[in-house]
């Protein structure tokens, strides 16, 4: 698997809509965006595409693997972030360069839809993806701290490294009222106890599952650490089913962590914990829920086909080989 080359200061990061359209972020929300990871150190443009916007509020294939591959393409970009999630970026798969992607390899970090796309060039190229903040996740004005410095460890460093639970989380709409935050304490909890070491898969669920039976899943798709999280729209039943049908398409998986859910999910502990309880092949292995990543605050940023190993014992996430 290779590894992509860590940020620097001054590097270029691209911006990109694979998925939704830029344009839903307004112009504020791009330049907050911008001016923060300017302030980070960083050089930031745009795909020529991004703000087209069509009736789902997407551009259309062509526009978007253009961006795609212009940002590969391009010896100055160093990075590559999803503005925003959405629900279409699998469309683009099949008509993407992945000859070109892999003579090309750098980091392409998002989340959520863009599941597809890491997951696809992951396994078409053959390097590592990351599942992390979008653009406009850095528009955050409070509570980003976690966020940040997770960002910066995994994309800027090749040294291993350890995340533990953040000391706060939120499901609140900080995008529409950046003053009013609402903050409560967490900590990551254990289903099954255990220490397990791997390669990770995942990102979110319901569009990982969109891949099985495609080209863009990998083939060898076993003894892997799984990540997985889903948004406002699962609910416990369809959770189970999903997770149900992705273990069913995976052999020996060494240790499970699920991220957190939002509240409009009405996912409490009972319900993950009778939805795994009734899962043979999670019985024996280590299982972390409430795990901070997903669609709530806090999140950090992994490695898509890195290593990872996971230590219920002490709620810890080391972070090596990538």
């Amino acid at each position: 698997m290779i590894v992509p080359s860590k940020l620097q200061q001054g590097d270029e990061i691209r911006i990109i809509a694979p998925s939704t359209s830029a344009k839903i972020l307004g112009d504020t929300g791009v330049d907050k965006a911008k001016a923060r990871l300017e302030e980070m150190g960083f050089v930031v443009t745009f795909g020529q595409h991004i703000y087209e916007s069509d009736l789902f509020s997407s551009s259309s294939i062509e526009s978007r693997v253009d961006d795609i591959h212009a940002a590969f393409s391009d010896p100055n970009v160093k990075a590559i972030l999803t503005a925003i999630g959405g629900f279409s970026s699998n469309e683009i798969l099949p008509y993407l360069d992945y000859t070109l992607i892999k003579k090309n390899p750098k980091i392409l970090c998002g989340f959520s839809d863009i599941t597809a796309l890491a997951t696809a060039i992951t396994t078409k190229s053959e390097f590592v993806t990351y599942s992390g903040p979008h653009f406009s996740t850095f528009q955050m004005e409070k509570g980003r701290s976690y966020h940040e410095q997770n960002f910066l460890k995994c994309l800027t460093s090749s040294d291993s490294y350890s995340v533990t639970a953040s000391s706060y989380w939120s499901d609140d709409e900080w995008y529409l009222d950046q003053e009013n935050r609402r903050f409560e304490q967490t900590n990551w909890k254990v289903f099954n106890e255990g220490e397990a070491c791997g390669q990770i898969f995942g990102g979110n669920l319901s569009t990982l599952n969109l891949l099985q039976g495609t080209p863009y899943i990998p083939s060898g798709f076993d003894k892997k650490i799984l990540f997985i999280e889903d948004d406002y729209e699962t609910r416990p039943q369809i959770f189970a089913r999903d997770l149900t049908s992705l273990l069913q398409s995976i052999h020996n998986v060494q240790a499970l962590v699920i991220g957190r859910f939002q509240r409009a999910s009405q996912m409490t502990d009972e319900d993950i914990e009778f939805i795994l309880t009734k899962i043979p092949c999670v019985k024996d292995i280590p299982v972390l829920y409430n795990v901070d990543f997903g669609h709530t605050q806090s999140m950090f940023t992994f490695p898509i086909g890195g290593t990872v190993k996971v230590d219920t014992a002490s709620k810890k996430l080391d972070f090596w080989r990538f």
